[in-house]
């Protein structure tokens, strides 16, 4: 299992500490390096000078915003990104969810499993250096009564193939990203509740022909982001968690359609999701956090000394993670930087084939 970090946004972050942070990473021998978008900061700007003062991380996107550009525009950022990082971008993609989409970037959220099949298709075909033209149900290129003509990319990419990652939650999301991209960035993971998961993706790989018979996750890279907080009180660390888990519970989308919501359902936390909802949509949001259940907490993050973060860690590798994306949580880039030290120190970097 290799080691992430995730750098999150400004607002999170101030720029210098999620520098900071990356630097560390690198020294350290972590794998990859992940920035986030919502509505302020955007991914492409900071992995541009994340890449320019680092040498050898990978630089990943989590995520660029499908709403936000047009496939095209992908396409020609993620090979500009790669090219000039060496070979080191991994471009990660996502629908956002309908506040976002329709609130920030007017566009609608109908059919985001065919929007992201369309998407992904043209992103890849461009970065081929294909003449891009198509015909879909959200996407036409080129326009078919106008002066355009099929293009292709200007100037060859340094690989041929930008790995695609897609942050995904539902069923059928999962099964579409194990059958058209290369890996999964996930949230609210729990290894104890991830085999149903797994499964789906699993079905995506075997309907594209990936992986391996015995092994349809062959070559797959599950990827989810783990909050980390090293502390010796238990309850310090379920609290700094509690506000970020709530606010995804209960307010990152409406009463009628929240994914997140919907996955702590499913991992058997029904009533209490709804409790975290309503609490947090009634604007009373400190109880939202203390409603969320410490069960959940547990779960989807790594918590305490050192030494129990160490006898936990390993159940992410046991179910299927391939790299732990470490959200550091503390108050301090001191002590953010230190978390970082610490899970180096218990996830040591894999051999090199």
């Amino acid at each position: 299992m290799r080691l992430g970090v995730n750098l999150s946004y400004l607002g999170q972050s101030s720029a210098e500490d999620m520098l900071a942070l990356a630097h560390e990473a690198e020294r350290l021998g972590y794998d990859s390096a992940w920035v986030a978008e919502a509505y302020g900061s955007d991914v492409v700007t900071f992995l541009s000078w994340i890449g320019a003062t680092t040498q050898r991380i990978g630089l990943g996107a989590a995520v660029m915003q499908i709403p936000a550009r047009t496939p095209a525009m992908t396409a020609m950022t993620a090979a500009t990104l790669d090219h000039l990082s060496g070979g080191r971008f991994r471009l990660g993609l996502g629908v956002s969810g309908p506040q976002v989409s329709e609130g920030w970037h007017g566009v609608r959220f109908a059919k985001p499993l065919s929007r992201t099949r369309e998407y992904v298709e043209i992103v890849r075909s461009a970065l081929a250096r294909e003449r891009v033209s198509y015909a879909g149900e959200h996407f036409t290129l080129p326009l078919p009564d106008g002066p355009g003509k099929a293009l292709k990319l200007m100037f060859r990419p340094t690989r041929e193939r930008v790995p695609v990652y897609l942050a995904a939650v539902g069923p059928k999301n999962l099964e579409l990203t194990g059958e058209i991209a290369d890996g999964w960035l996930a949230i609210f993971y729990s290894p104890e509740h991830s085999g149903d998961l797994l499964e789906s993706i699993a079905a995506g790989r075997r309907a594209a022909g990936a992986g391996t018979e015995d092994d349809p996750l062959d070559g797959f890279d599950v990827v989810p982001t783990v909050p980390v907080v090293v502390t010796d009180d238990l309850e310090t660390g379920y609290a700094m968690i509690a506000a970020y888990s709530a606010l995804y519970i209960g307010g990152m989308g409406s009463r009628e359609k929240n994914f997140y919501n919907q996955l702590a359902v499913r991992m058997g936390f029904d009533e209490e999701a709804a409790r975290v909802q309503d609490l947090f949509l009634d604007g009373r949001h400190r109880e939202a956090a203390e409603a969320v259940p410490r069960e959940f907490i547990d779960s989807t993050a790594l918590i305490g000394t050192r030494e129990r973060i160490g006898e936990r860690v390993g159940r992410y590798a046991d179910a299927g993670v391939t790299t732990l994306s470490v959200a550091p949580f503390a108050l301090s880039v001191e002590d953010r930087l230190e978390t970082l030290r610490v899970m180096a120190d218990l996830v040591p970097a894999p051999a090199e084939s």
